[in-house]
């Protein structure tokens, strides 16, 4: 399955590029989201925390907030952000 993904953050780092076409099996959102790290492994810390993908990551399927277990349909457009880490408040 191909979908494409837009990523901000530091993950646009990882990928090189803010939207990237993903090659994977297809599945939920946390499949898609092991995709990405498993084809852009430098994503892996601003995503992951240990073994489970980091509360702070938010990811919206077409445009629409979606959960990890969701499942993503043939030809949605994904949208990743991680956390953003703040600044001093100043």
């Amino acid at each position: 399955m191909e979908t494409a993904v837009t990523v901000y953050g530091p993950v646009r780092g990882a990928t090189g590029d803010k939207t990237v076409t993903l090659e994977w099996a297809g599945g939920t959102v946390a499949d898609a989201i092991a995709a990405v790290v498993e084809t852009y492994p430098r994503a892996e810390p601003h995503l992951y925390d240990g073994e489970e993908v980091r509360t702070s990551v938010r990811v919206s399927i077409d445009g629409e907030r979606a959960a990890l277990e969701d499942r993503v349909p043939e030809d949605a457009a994904l949208a990743v952000v991680p956390a953003v880490q703040g600044g001093s408040g100043e």
